[in-house]
């Protein structure tokens, strides 16, 4: 039995015991994470560069991609790390460190999603006044609340949970340091103050999805009265992916967070972690930006500048 502050370390879990699948989750990571600093570099480059992409929309799709690229350089080095020279251990303060970086960038995702959705009902179902609701003041504030949420989130969950007494050993059932996985460590009652923290945060995802849903239910009844069936196409082809991706991203993470004690196993908390903290990252740049053809053809532009100066 050991407490808190006898603990240096934490042992993470390891994702293959034999060597050759340790190198090869390894090679596997390292192709996902260089995807999503690829794909989510190019689109920040490209909307920071092109001046006709500074738009309340581009802005927000930056934002984005700056919590995308957050999210995995915040957890996968870590894991790629452990695969590769086969340790386990994580500092008290890195894994601390890891904790409160991962839930500041989830968090400010939800939200980011939320105000993008919202972006996208008054674009389609309010146009005339898209000027007025969605300035670059307007959405300058939106954003940074967005960051701002994300960070007092993370704040609090970080110090309520490194403020409890732990005494079942230091091994954590995940490849990186997450709330859930602290708290089975526990041997306090406090637990269930984090435990209300965590009901609370779930509570306010929920209501950023119902907004997402309800948004998206508009945008899907204006879209519909569009004579053009193309048009209609278009605009489905578009919004379904978003929705997908909000859908995934909210239900595996929520349901990591609030799943019994009896449903876990780490073969499934693996599972979950990796469809809301290492999908999403990779394939967010895909799906925002596949059906766009201005940030195409400014990506672009950006790759063949940058072919022509070397």
């Amino acid at each position: 039995m050991s407490n808190s502050s006898s603990i240096s370390h934490f042992l993470l879990l390891t994702l293959a015991d034999m060597r050759q699948l340790q190198l090869l989750h390894f090679c596997l990571l390292l192709d996902i994470s260089l995807a999503a600093l690829l794909g989510n570099g190019l689109i920040i480059s490209a909307v920071a560069c092109s001046h006709h992409l500074h738009t309340p929309m581009f802005f927000f799709l930056l934002n984005l991609a700056l919590s995308d690229l957050g999210c995995i350089c915040t957890t996968v080095p870590k894991a790629m790390h452990s695969s590769l020279w086969d340790t386990r251990d994580i500092s008290y303060k890195g894994c601390a460190a890891q904790l409160f970086l991962f839930v500041f960038v989830i968090s400010a995702e939800v939200s980011l999603l939320t105000v993008m959705s919202y972006d996208c009902y008054v674009s389609i179902c309010k146009p005339l006044h898209y000027g007025t609701l969605l300035g670059s003041r307007a959405s300058a504030h939106m954003a940074a609340a967005a960051w701002a949420s994300g960070f007092l989130n993370a704040l609090l969950h970080t110090a309520n949970t490194f403020s409890l007494p732990l005494c079942h050993s230091n091994a954590l059932d995940q490849f990186f340091c997450d709330v859930p996985q602290i708290l089975k460590l526990s041997c306090s009652y406090s637990y269930l103050r984090e435990l209300g923290l965590i009901a609370v945060s779930a509570f306010l995802s929920f209501a950023c999805f119902g907004f997402i849903v309800f948004s998206y239910v508009q945008i899907f009844r204006a879209v519909l009265r569009i004579p053009s069936e193309q048009g209609r196409h278009k605009a489905f082809s578009t919004c379904l992916p978003h929705l997908a991706m909000a859908s995934l991203f909210v239900s595996t993470g929520t349901f990591a967070y609030l799943k019994p004690p009896s449903m876990s196993s780490p073969s499934l908390d693996l599972a979950l972690s990796v469809l809301y903290s290492v999908v999403p990252p990779a394939l967010n740049p895909l799906i925002y930006s596949l059906r766009n053809q201005e940030l195409k053809a400014a990506v672009w532009a950006l790759m063949t500048g940058c072919f022509q100066k070397y």
